[in-house]
């Protein structure tokens, strides 16, 4: 998220004073300039008030901070003490970005600006058009000063006085995000998405990237993996993909602690998102599937890897396994003599395995109807079938069956990794 420009608050008045509504007429000094002022300043105020804005026209700073103080000493109304934070105001402004175009690597000291613009902001006399716009500036200068807090104190004021501006929401969000408080900003930054999404805007895929980050951080684990299926949607691609399932179920500290078995069918998502990136991926998919007893799954990662060129073909590891996987599935034999006692079979047990075999040989069809056997004699983990024959169904091209199956699945961590399969079918293709 994009914050606010150290010299955005900076530059705003330095321009010219008239959008503080401070012009020469106030201060000038023939009875007919006089008239024209709906407001009355006293002698006192008037004088220095023309040497102030004589000596910032032309770039006098030392003068016009004299004849700055000399209003602050001499006002008694709210109105003089407006012109004299208004010009101070200007004042320091103008010397930021001199100072900034002086030596633009020197850091720059903003606290300057602080008290004239709190003395804006309180006056009753500032404009009330103006009043959010300084209310603005302030929370800006809050929040570059890592004030969070103060910052959202001031970027809400400025709201509440009616303040528009296409960054205030999101300088609220973020306000309120390193403030501490993650919930609300998530649930903020939500209702923006949705309200752009609405009036048919994209949100910036940044806007998914920070929810995601800052939920994962606090260690949000259920808002982070929904800001992950959002992103998603909304940004589907193999990279992303790769993103997400990683984060969820595969790295150090992923969002669901899976075992190795669960981690394979993170995998195999991958596989179906060709987000599979590179040769260790492919070898500890394939390296896995393989000691489970599905050679065949093992053989078709390795090939793929090899045929993209994501495994080197002078990979030593991706040699072995596939000679260890070829060997394998010459000595499993043909799986139909399995289906025929898988049929005949006390519980389902067989059908499940015989039917992740087909799985691991995209045989989605028997793979299907074996899921569908095992879950009928019973006898089985009605999660972990449901779950394959949710995959099974999803890769033959059945999204609503698909769909039923996985929400079949009902404890985590398998939940969790139908409710990704499920997000897949949702999502557009990458």
């Amino acid at each position: 998220m994009k914050t606010i420009s150290k010299l955005a608050l900076v530059a705003a008045f330095a321009t010219g004073a008239s959008s503080m509504a401070i012009t020469t007429p106030a201060f000038a000094k023939d009875k007919k300039a006089d008239a024209a002022p709906t407001v009355k300043l006293s002698p006192e105020v008037q004088k220095p008030g023309l040497a102030a804005q004589t000596a910032l026209a032309a770039k006098d700073y030392p003068t016009a901070q004299t004849a700055i103080d000399q209003i602050d000493a001499a006002a008694k109304t709210d109105y003089e003490k407006y012109i004299g934070a208004a010009l101070r105001y200007q004042l320091e402004s103008e010397k930021l970005v001199a100072a900034q175009t002086t030596n633009p690597n020197a850091p720059i000291n903003e606290t300057t600006l602080a008290t004239p613009l709190d003395a804006l902001i309180a006056n009753p006399a500032t404009p009330a058009a103006d009043r959010g716009r300084y209310a603005y500036r302030r929370g800006a200068l809050a929040f570059n000063g890592k004030q969070y807090p103060i910052a959202l104190q001031y970027f809400s004021k400025a709201k509440e006085l009616g303040y528009t501006d296409p960054n205030l929401s999101l300088q609220i969000i973020k306000a309120k995000m390193d403030s501490g408080d993650v919930a609300g900003a998530t649930a903020d930054l939500d209702a923006a998405i949705t309200q752009m999404t609405a009036s048919g805007q994209k949100a910036p895929e940044e806007y998914y990237r920070y929810a995601i980050a800052k939920s994962y951080a606090a260690k949000r684990k259920p808002e982070t993996m929904a800001w992950l299926k959002k992103w998603i949607t909304a940004y589907p691609s193999a990279k992303n993909w790769r993103d997400v399932l990683i984060l969820s179920g595969i790295q150090k500290d992923a969002l669901i602690t899976l075992d190795e078995p669960q981690k394979v069918d993170i995998f195999r998502l991958m596989r179906a998102t060709n987000s599979l990136a590179d040769q260790t991926d492919y070898l500890q998919y394939a390296d896995s599937v393989n000691r489970r007893g599905l050679p065949s799954e093992a053989q078709a990662v390795i090939k793929e890897g090899l045929a993209s060129g994501k495994i080197p073909a002078s990979n030593t590891m991706a040699k072995g396994l596939l000679a260890d996987a070829t060997k394998n599935i010459a000595a499993d034999g043909p799986l139909s003599g399995l289906e025929k006692r898988a049929a005949t079979a006390p519980n389902g047990k067989l059908a499940a395995g015989t039917a992740d075999a087909y799985l691991g040989q995209n045989n989605y069809t028997k793979s299907i109807e074996l899921y569908r056997l095992a879950l009928t004699k019973g006898g089985i983990d009605a999660d972990d079938v449901n779950l394959h024959l949710g995959i099974a169904l999803a890769r033959s091209g059945d999204k609503a069956g698909a769909a039923t199956a996985f929400s079949a699945v009902k404890a985590s961590p398998k939940a969790d990794i139908a409710n990704l399969w499920t997000t897949w079918l949702g999502a557009p293709a990458a």
